[in-house]
C-alpha cells in the first residue's frame, strides 16, 4: 500500500508539471486574440509566482491541520477549476482572476508532497519525484501543440490539461486512507510530526545555509520560468515559426 501511495505522489507531480509551459506555450495565440501586447504574459505569471509563495510559506500549518493527503487533493482541484477556468476565458483580465486560485494551489501541492517524501521515503525518491515534474512540464505543450495543430484553440488545449487534472482529483480522493499508517492520526502525522510547532519565515531564514539556497533556487526558477515563458514567442514572432511547432519545440526545454 505505501508503494502505490508513491505511484499516486508521482502521479501528483506529473499533474504539477502539466500546466506550469501551458501559458508560455499558448500566448503567440493568446494575446492576439485578447488584443494585448505580448509582454502581458508577464502579468498573469507573476500572478501565479505571487499565490505560489504565499501559499506554499502557508503549506506546513495547512498540512499539520488537514493532513498531506487532503492538501494535496483540494490544491489538485483549485488547480483543475482554475484551468478550466483559463479555457473558458475571453479577457485577460479574467485570466488574471483565475491565475490568483492557480498560484495559491500550486503552491500548497507543491511544498506539501516534497515535505511528505523527505519524511516518509528514501531519499533517492526525491529525485524521481522532481522527475515526474518534468514529464509533466515537457508534456504540457506537446498537448498544447497537439490541440492548435488539430485546429483547435488554445482554450482546448488547457481543457484537456483541466480534464487530466479532474481525473487525478478523484484519484487523490479515493486515495486518501492510504495516508494514514500505522503509528499516524487521521491526518497521517506522526506524534512527533503532531508535536512539531511550523517555523516563522525570520526562523527559517536564520537557519544555516538558507539564505544562499533561497538565492541559488530564485536563480534557477528565473532561468527556468523565463525560459518556458518566452521560448514559443521568441520561435513565433522572432524565427516564423508557427504557434503550433513553437510550443512543440518549447517542450523539448
Amino acid at each position: 500500500m505505501f508503494q502505490l501511495l508513491l505511484v499516486i505522489i508521482y502521479l501528483a507531480f506529473i499533474s504539477l508539471g502539466l500546466p506550469d509551459s501551458l501559458l508560455g506555450s499558448a500566448w503567440p495565440t493568446m494575446y492576439q486574440e485578447f488584443s494585448v501586447p505580448v509582454s502581458y504574459a508577464g502579468g498573469i505569471s507573476m500572478i501565479i509566482a505571487v499565490g505560489t509563495i504565499v501559499s506554499s510559506l502557508q503549506s506546513d500549518r495547512l498540512t499539520k491541520r488537514f493532513g498531506t493527503g487532503k492538501v494535496t487533493a483540494v490544491s489538485v482541484l483549485m488547480t483543475a477549476v482554475s484551468l478550466f477556468g483559463f479555457s473558458v476565458s475571453h479577457s485577460y483580465a479574467a485570466l488574471c482572476l483565475w491565475a490568483i486560485p492557480y498560484g495559491l494551489g500550486a503552491g500548497s501541492v507543491d511544498a506539501s508532497l516534497n515535505n511528505y517524501v523527505a519524511l516518509h521515503y528514501a531519499s533517492r525518491h526525491m529525485s524521481w519525484l522532481h522527475c515526474m515534474w518534468g514529464v509533466g512540464a515537457s508534456l504540457g505543450p506537446y498537448i498544447m501543440g497537439f490541440s492548435l495543430s488539430r485546429g483547435q484553440s488554445w482554450n482546448m488545449g488547457y481543457r484537456y490539461i483541466a480534464i487530466l487534472q479532474i481525473a487525478l482529483t478523484a484519484i487523490l480522493i479515493f486515495s486518501l486512507p492510504l495516508w494514514k499508517k500505522q503509528g499516524t492520526d487521521d491526518t497521517g502525522q506522526t506524534e512527533g510530526e503532531r508535536k512539531a510547532k511550523p517555523l516563522s519565515l525570520r526562523q527559517i531564514i536564520g537557519i544555516s545555509g538558507a539564505k544562499e539556497i533561497m538565492i541559488t533556487f530564485f536563480c534557477y526558477c528565473a532561468l527556468e520560468q523565463t525560459t518556458g515563458l518566452w521560448a514559443s514567442s521568441y520561435l513565433v514572432l522572432r524565427r516564423g515559426l508557427s504557434a503550433e511547432t513553437a510550443a512543440g519545440f518549447a517542450s523539448l526545454f
